[in-house]
């Protein structure tokens, strides 16, 4: 049992190293001599409202809208407001909460500041669609891009150029105004063009890198998504352009931040911890067999490191989603990982998304040990067909191993421990 407090004791250092009251405050700009408007959208949206409201000085004028998910709200809050909206999959409301952002920003001048609060979630909020596209149609394209095991960059590519917003299209509604961004990472590299899919900062890919993502992954367009992708005049704003000459981008939490955050607590408790990198990608069950293989590799031949140590990630894997089953890339890697383990003593891990849901579940991921698949089978359950039928959140829930945190309102992205005990 104290291998998977432990486990949990580091997940929940990680996740509140990125907390927006602890993250946030050193890095507020001072009140411009005009207006503030603030702005934003994702998972951690409404708690960085918050935290600007109440370290925001109150003789200074402050107003203005940020877009969360649903269940990812605080509550109403004095000067901003919070609307919530789906994600994934975007929805009417996060398009309407978009529209309004940008009616926001188009009236300012120059001695007036955007202050835009961005983190992971944030591109499925923003969904605005471009002139042209229909809502149903970026949908259907956006669940068809998460089904078929995409990465964020690519999946973001496509976004950019079916929307009204992203892709810095936001700042080129707000000039002449200063724009500074604060930015909660989630992605591989903690690149700003990537998070929310860039809606303040300029956006190197091109229409054609979105028309080659469809393609690759053999994802056939709706006639208005093809001919908005083949319109020369739809390109997104590119560096170098003039619009964003008054930003500034300041990344204030990190996925290599929470990682360090729960190495701390594992040194803490005499545990070495060893972190094998922020931004491993992958598909989940392959990034599952490695990993198990590098495990092994601690538990029998005491390398890289002997035991007791604890192998830490972060960063994105994908499914391909071949099965019927609830999904969830975190359980998909579990799931995986104990299949590869076969039951290996003194194993245990921990893998779960920071913001609280792991895929379309409000679970964010689970834990498992070296009696994993023995108690699955003891309950008739197959871990391989659970697997082939991409059932991790079935999975585990039966085994009552799931780790549920509710909306933890921030997003590093994945967290993933191996726990190797001494023999």
């Amino acid at each position: 049992m104290k291998e998977r407090v432990l486990l949990r004791q580091m997940f929940e250092a990680a996740v509140r190293s990125a907390a927006a009251e602890v993250c946030m405050p050193p890095h507020l700009p001072p009140p411009p001599s005009g207006r503030t408007i603030v702005v934003g959208a994702g998972k951690a949206a409404a708690a960085m409202a918050r935290a600007v409201e109440a370290h925001w000085p109150a003789d200074q004028p402050l107003n203005g809208l940020v877009v969360t998910r649903y269940g990812h709200g605080v509550g109403p809050l004095g000067r901003i407001e919070v609307v919530e909206a789906s994600h994934p999959v975007p929805d009417a409301a996060g398009q309407a909460a978009a529209a309004r952002i940008l009616d926001l920003v188009r009236s300012l001048g120059p001695d007036d500041l955007v202050l835009c609060l961005i983190s992971g979630g944030g591109s499925a909020l923003l969904s605005l669609p471009a002139p042209g596209v229909e809502l149903e149609d970026k949908q259907a394209v956006n669940r068809a891009l998460l089904r078929s095991g995409a990465g964020i960059h690519d999946i973001n590519c496509v976004r950019k150029h079916l929307s009204a917003i992203k892709g810095g299209r936001l700042v080129v509604a707000a000039a002449p105004a200063q724009v500074v961004s604060l930015v909660i990472s989630d992605v591989p590299g903690d690149d700003p063009s990537v998070i929310a899919s860039g809606p303040t900062v300029p956006d190197p890919g091109t229409l054609a890198d979105a028309q080659a993502v469809l393609e690759r992954f053999g994802i056939v367009p709706p006639p208005s998504v093809k001919a908005r992708l083949a319109d020369p005049g739809a390109e997104t704003p590119k560096p170098g352009d003039a619009a964003f000459v008054r930003t500034l981008t300041h990344i204030i939490a990190t996925p290599q931040a929470a990682l360090e955050a729960a190495a701390a607590i594992a040194r803490a408790a005499g545990v070495q911890p060893l972190i094998l990198g922020d931004a491993l990608e992958g598909e989940a069950a392959e990034v599952g067999r490695v990993m198990a293989g590098i495990a092994r590799q601690v538990a029998l031949h005491h390398q890289p490191a002997p035991p007791p140590c604890v192998l830490i990630s972060g960063g994105e894997t994908t499914v391909t989603v071949r099965g019927h089953g609830r999904g969830g890339r975190n359980v998909e890697f579990l799931l995986s990982l104990a299949i590869a383990l076969n039951g290996q003593p003194g194993v245990y891990a921990l893998a779960a998304d920071t913001d609280g849901v792991d895929g379309a579940e409000e679970i964010a991921g689970a834990i498992i040990g070296p009696d994993t698949l023995a108690r699955a089978a003891a309950l008739g359950v197959s871990a391989k067909a659970r697997l082939a039928d991409n059932d991790g959140h079935g999975f585990f829930a039966l085994l009552k191993d799931q780790v549920i945190t509710g909306p933890t309102l921030t997003n590093v992205n994945d967290f993933r421990a191996i726990l190797i005990k001494a023999a």
